[in-house]
């Protein structure tokens, strides 16, 4: 089953929390004593982390500013995402709350950032490379740009998509599987006069030509209008008066894109969706979710997005490949050199299966995510991207390295991925090894 794609605007989420018992003397506003800083993903970031709690394969497209709150966000989405990161226009958006014994008294927005609105090539192939393995997506739109760019590849995909808008945003794209509008959101879409969530429902499923629309009615569920068939009023399983319901939406959107999913119709899935989503703010909503950021840093960037940087940049992409069981002084000296070549490194690694084919049932010594780890922290390495067929021809298709680096004496032999490297334009080059440097014969000493 393919993971859950969510495509959106992601923002970083502060809430500060203290106490407040006195008023300010020289204003009349609440004095707050801080006693707690907690920051989130929010928007799609939110939707995407919620969803893998839910035990799901999550990948999240998204926009994020090469800023300090963009450097956040990644450290709390990308333990437990995957993350394809966007460039973004401007500053993260950042939204702080300040909040007092379950109350919030204040909101503090900044941050100006947007998607590119005319993005290099590179960006569709991108997201259409993930949507080809999904196995439903989720658009969360918050009105700055990411939902536009995937527009043109969901048009070819055949998994559910589910649609959760917002009143900054452009209407939804047609023919999706379900909306999930709010009453405020669908009064947006319905600018010439609207009489309530029933009437919204359907008119939206015919004119946006959706299979089903959910219109989402706060404590009393949601409002499910379905192609064809009749209206149905999902009523929430819990009553959840008075709380915060911040992230409700997110909550709701994302379950009912898991039970599409895993094969759930639409009216099964707005049921699960409105569960989780009262219950979700039973617990006390968005205020309660609490991630693990990474204190190292930023986590290094995926092999895609190295790529696309490179290119953007207008820099030389190098990209190698093999087995790096026992990572030894051979493969760092023709890492390196790999590396001097041009401005970014990807190494293509064989994953466990393919170098049991290659090697026979002894290999490997070491497992992927340990040869990954490794070859991650040298310092000429860019980003390791893991394969699973018998060669690497696949990932260079996806890569589109400018350089291709073999080690050994390769001149004149046919490889199998000079195919692809002869139709990408890419140069081949191989670099000799150190002699003695082996894997092979590193297993025999230790033998």
């Amino acid at each position: 089953m393919g993971p859950l794609v969510v495509i959106g605007d992601t923002l970083l989420d502060v809430d500060v929390e203290g106490d407040s018992e006195r008023l300010c003397p020289d204003a009349p506003v609440p004095v707050v004593d801080i006693a707690a800083e907690h920051a989130r993903p929010g928007g799609a970031g939110l939707a995407a982390l919620l969803a893998a709690r839910d035990g799901a394969e999550v990948v999240l497209i998204t926009a994020i500013g090469d800023d300090p709150d963009g450097h956040r966000l990644c450290a709390l989405l990308s333990e437990e995402v995957e993350l394809v990161r966007l460039p973004l226009n401007g500053g993260t958006v950042r939204k702080t709350r300040v909040r007092s014994r379950g109350q919030t008294m204040l909101r503090l927005d900044s941050g100006d950032g947007v998607a590119p609105s005319d993005p290099p090539g590179e960006i569709p192939e991108e997201i259409t490379a993930v949507l080809a393995r999904a196995g439903a997506v989720l658009v969360s739109d918050y009105g700055r740009g990411v939902a536009g760019l995937a527009r043109e590849p969901l048009r070819e995909t055949r998994v559910p998509v589910v649609w959760d808008p917002h009143p900054r945003g452009g209407p939804p794209m047609p023919g999706c599987t379900l909306l999930t509008p709010s009453e405020a959101e669908a009064r947006m879409l319905c600018p010439d006069g609207y009489r309530g969530p029933d009437q919204a429902a359907r008119r939206l499923v015919r004119e946006l030509r959706a299979a089903a629309v959910a219109v989402t009615t706060g404590g009393n569920g949601a409002t499910l209008a379905v192609q064809g068939g009749p209206l149905t009023r999902v009523p929430p399983p819990v009553t959840a008066a008075g709380q915060d319901a911040c992230g409700a939406g997110d909550r709701l959107a994302g379950a009912a894109a898991l039970a599409l999913r895993d094969g759930a119709d639409v009216e099964e899935a707005v049921t699960i969706g409105v569960g989780e989503a009262s219950r979700f703010v039973e617990r006390g909503g968005a205020a309660t979710v609490r991630t693990q950021e990474q204190r190292l840093g930023d986590r290094p960037r995926t092999a895609l997005e190295v790529a696309r940087l490179t290119r953007a940049r207008g820099g030389r992409l190098i990209a190698t490949g093999g087995c790096f069981d026992l990572l030894h002084a051979g493969h760092v000296s023709l890492l390196r050199r790999a590396r001097a070549l041009g401005d970014a490194l990807v190494v293509c690694v064989n994953s466990d299966d393919s170098v049991r084919r290659l090697k026979g049932p002894s290999r490997p010594v070491v497992d992927a995510r340990d040869r990954v780890e490794v070859l991650r922290a040298l310092s000429c390495v860019d980003a390791v991207l893991v394969f699973e067929e018998d060669t690497p021809a696949e990932s260079i298709e996806l890569l589109r390295p400018d350089v291709w680096v073999k080690g050994g004496d390769y001149e004149g032999e046919v490889l199998p991925e000079s195919q692809v490297l002869k139709r990408l334009g890419a140069e081949f080059v191989a670099l000799s090894t150190l002699p003695g440097r082996s894997t092979s014969n590193l297993i025999r000493e230790i033998q």
